[in-house]
């Protein structure tokens, strides 16, 4: 449903009780109807107030205060609110996020192509998974606007927050970040996200100028080597990046889509999943928080089985993993058969890049290779299977 199409908002008055006055949002001048008589709230919101315990006056504060042409919203946002946030997050917080929330997608060049329930879903939200809650708004919107100054859509936009805002503020990949679900302060004061904490800080900094962004990710790559989290981009449809891995002025491309063309729909473990706030049955699996299902989800694994690449019969994926003591380094690697032909060259990948992220060759099944880095023999194996790993530990120098 499109913001700009009439429909009735609901004006919760709380001074007194919850009475409801209807309210219509066609245009932003529009009156309170005097007449109508006062219709009882949902059940969602009556749960939400009565989750919210001790802070409940907090978020009546913020039902009651908030102007008319966001109270739709406020109230959307409020029955969908996980438990702990209703009872610790204050009425300045919510009104605030609403109105910059509000102020983004309506100063945003795309407006138009951003439906009402887009806005709602995927830049309303003040956090992605559980995240700690704080203002993030303002300091990522004077980061990104001159970012964006030519950006000739939704897209593009992102695409330049993605190649230039982790430079910018300082943040790189390292799985020695302090810890997975960084919040955007916590992630710029480490230095360092590993792919959840890079994830949540793209996220945030789209939607501080409209961008409508949303947590993908999956617990378990159907090869068993890890989990992975990135971000989706709306743009007349969903798109896909990587964060802090920019692909030019492009989106749908990552180091990642042959992995996630293998997902399984019917694993959980190994399915993939959008995050979301609208009211589904899925929780999304944040593996750093086992068991918690807090965080609402999409299954949108059948989007990424489509797109992957397809390996030709009786060929697989082989991913060449090079290490020393302290990680991973980068180093060029050659592939060569028994009789010494050369298959494929390359350069390993090192900390810099996703834990699961690894140079990657297709070759055929069967065939026995050795595989050479500079300074240490050749290591054998024999290709056996799609997606198989080789590594090579590098000795102390």
């Amino acid at each position: 449903m499109r913001s700009d199409s009439p429909r009735a908002i609901v004006r919760l008055v709380l001074a007194a009780g919850l009475a409801v006055v209807p309210v219509f949002s066609g245009c932003s001048s529009a009156a309170k109807s005097s007449s109508a008589a006062p219709a009882a709230p949902s059940a969602a919101l009556e749960s939400a107030l009565e989750r919210a315990g001790g802070n409940r006056p907090q978020i009546e504060a913020a039902l009651r205060q908030v102007p008319d042409e966001q109270t739709f919203a406020m109230r959307w946002l409020v029955e969908r609110m996980p438990t702990g946030d209703l009872q610790t997050l204050d009425a300045a917080f919510l009104l605030r996020n609403c109105d910059l929330a509000y102020r983004a997608w309506n100063d945003s060049p795309w407006r138009q192509d951003v439906p009402e329930d887009v806005f709602l879903d995927a830049i309303l939200p003040y956090a992605s998974v559980n995240e700690k809650r704080e203002d993030w708004r303002t300091g990522l919107r004077e980061r990104c606007l001159p970012l964006i100054a030519q950006a000739r859509s939704a897209s593009h936009a992102a695409a330049i927050i993605n190649r230039e805002l982790f430079a910018l503020v300082n943040v790189k990949y390292s799985t020695k970040r302090p810890k997975p679900d960084q919040s955007p302060s916590e992630s710029i004061a480490a230095g360092m996200a590993s792919c959840t904490g890079l994830s949540i800080l793209l996220i945030d900094a789209c939607r501080s100028v409209g961008i409508p962004a949303r947590f993908v990710g999956t617990a378990l790559w159907s090869d068993r080597s890890g989990n992975h989290s990135w971000v989706e981009i709306w743009d007349k449809g969903w798109q896909f990046t990587g964060a802090a891995e920019p692909t030019g002025d492009e989106l749908n491309r990552g180091w990642f889509t042959d992995r996630a063309a293998t997902a399984r729909r019917d694993d959980p473990k190994m399915a993939i999943y959008a995050v979301t706030w609208r009211e589904t049955s899925l929780a999304f699996p944040m593996v750093w928080l086992p068991g918690d299902q807090s965080v609402r989800a999409v299954d949108v694994t059948d989007r990424y089985t489509s797109i992957g690449q397809v390996v030709p019969e009786g060929q697989a994926r082989v991913r060449v993993r090079v290490a020393g003591p302290t990680g991973r380094v980068s180093v060029p690697v050659t592939i060569r058969t028994e009789d010494g032909v050369t298959l494929f060259t390359g350069t390993s990948k090192d900390e810099r890049f996703d834990a699961n992220d690894h140079l990657s060759a297709v070759l055929v099944v069967g065939t026995r290779c050795t595989v050479e880095v500079p300074g240490r023999p050749g290591q054998a194996f024999t290709v056996e299977r799609d997606e198989q790993l080789v590594e090579i530990v590098l000795p102390a120098s």
